[in-house]
């Protein structure tokens, strides 16, 4: 898979579907914005925190897009094969093959 591609269809996708529902599209960015700025946690932390939930939950798009934040935070390969393995306990089986997806999409946006 081309997780740029993939980036890209994931982010005009999202367009598609706030220009039908601005209202609802508003609130959920206010949402992430409140969550991601507030609280003890650093921002960093947070999208680990996401990207295991991505994972367990096997959501592809949502993979790509927390892998990508955590590339512009800084986020070591090692760290995310951390989150990983906590995903894999939680999740079992699936959640590997979805943590599969995770570091692949990890490998190729910090080529």
């Amino acid at each position: 898979m081309d997780w740029h591609e993939k980036l890209d269809e994931t982010r005009k996708g999202l367009r598609n579907l706030n220009g039908a529902i601005p209202e609802t599209a508003q609130a959920f960015g206010a949402l992430g914005k409140a969550v991601k700025q507030g609280g003890v946690l650093e921002f960093k932390q947070k999208e680990f925190v996401a990207l295991g939930i991505a994972v367990a939950l096997r959501c592809e798009d949502c993979i790509g897009l927390h892998v990508e934040a955590l590339v512009r935070s800084g986020a070591t390969r090692a760290e995310v094969g951390d989150v990983l393995a906590m995903s894999i306990q939680m999740g079992g089986g699936p959640a590997m093959m979805y943590a599969t997806k995770a570091m692949e999409c990890f490998g190729q946006l910090t080529r």
